[in-house]
């Protein structure tokens, strides 16, 4: 067994509260953990990318707790959030005959997550479900939650459903095995904690991101510190009906900027898009003369020494016009009655929702941006 993981505690009423465990060697001791649920059998959602690494290891685990255990696999990226993706994803869960007291696991990045999820809330009208997160990105912030869904044409996570896991499993040594790209992009989600409501959290994060990246204590601490604080969320706001909008911050920016590149991971990931985001949330902030510019400045300024994207020059391929960006963001989850909904900031830990955001002050925002060296 792994030895002692950090816990997050995430408190929903009605029998679904959960546990997140943080730590070493999770993968390979998953198997009597979710044994312990109840299930039978377990159908392994993965991708290409991850199933070479963990797999096996996951599947022998399980098989040894007792459970009958089967992996489905999808190809690694964002193009995998698809309707045929899903379809894939439902038969082969139902071709491994998974039951509804059975249990879908997604192991991998925020991808896997989004569409095991999404399948194990459909299939069968419900199927219980564990996350195992492999990416930095999925420990911190979407394997938490019950965000489920896929992407259409239209717009990012436009199709989904809520549904909670019953147990998640974040392997911090899986971490060891992400490129540097997907490390830095899943940073970009740390930072971002402390962008919404803790600065002390920021400050700690300008101090010891390099033992993050590097594998550290300080790895370990990060995570938990962030599950801990989206589960505070999710537990006051589990459907987005208010508080839980500002998990979103930098993310209208950094979904438009998704579906500009066509949700294409070779040039844009995530996380790119979010840091991005970020720093065009502050900087539109300062510019409506609700923070100073010089918090504008230190956010971008902490991204860029983490080797992040922070102009939509630094896009590849560029990231189109202000008018092509708006109506990316004209489909964003939060936009009520047609007026644009932004998360905006007062300052290094003081975001704020901030709806019917004039469409001409963003227009003229995006084309100083996008005309700036």
């Amino acid at each position: 067994m792994a030895t002692d993981p950090l816990s997050v505690h995430v408190d929903l009423d009605g029998g679904r509260d959960y546990d997140i465990l943080i730590g070493r060697g999770l993968v390979a001791s998953a198997g009597p953990r979710i044994a312990a649920l109840g299930a039978r059998a377990a159908g392994i959602v993965t991708d290409t990318n991850v199933a070479p690494l963990y797999a096996e290891a996951l599947r022998t685990s399980l098989e040894g707790a007792g459970l009958r255990a089967g992996i489905v696999t999808v190809p690694p990226g964002e193009a995998s959030k698809s309707y045929g993706r899903f379809a894939e994803v439902c038969d082969g869960l139902l071709a491994l005959k998974i039951e509804r007291n059975d249990v879908v696991v997604a192991l991998g990045g925020g991808v896997v997550g989004d569409l095991a999820g999404f399948a194990a809330a459909s299939l069968r009208r419900g199927v219980r479900f564990v996350q195992v997160p492999t990416s930095l990105l999925a420990q911190v912030d979407s394997s938490v939650g019950g965000k489920t869904g896929i992407n259409s044409p239209l717009g990012k996570n436009l199709i989904g459903a809520f549904h909670q896991p019953r147990l998640v499993l974040a392997d911090t040594a899986s971490l060891d095995t992400l490129s540097e790209r997907e490390m830095r992009a899943g940073y970009a989600e740390v930072a971002k904690y402390g962008l919404i409501g803790d600065e002390a959290f920021f400050a700690w994060c300008e101090a010891h991101w390099q033992g993050i990246f590097s594998g550290g204590p300080e790895r370990d601490e990060a995570v938990a510190a962030c599950c801990r604080a989206k589960a505070g969320v999710v537990t006051r706001d589990e459907r987005e009906d208010g508080e839980r909008a500002l998990l979103n911050l930098g993310h209208t920016f950094g979904h438009a900027l998704e579906r500009i590149t066509g949700y294409d991971s070779a040039r844009l990931v995530h996380g790119e898009g979010v840091a991005i985001g970020l720093a065009l949330a502050f900087r539109f902030s300062a510019r409506l003369g609700l923070c100073g510019g010089q918090d504008a400045g230190r956010v971008a300024n902490h991204l860029a020494l983490a080797g992040l994207p922070t102009r939509l020059q630094q896009v590849p391929g560029g990231a189109g016009d202000a008018d092509s960006l708006l109506d990316a963001m004209a489909q964003d989850k939060k936009v009520r009655d047609g007026a644009l909904t932004f998360i905006l900031a007062r300052g290094i830990g003081q975001s704020f929702i901030a709806p019917g955001i004039d469409r001409a002050a963003v227009k003229a925002f995006l084309d100083d941006e996008l005309a700036a060296g």
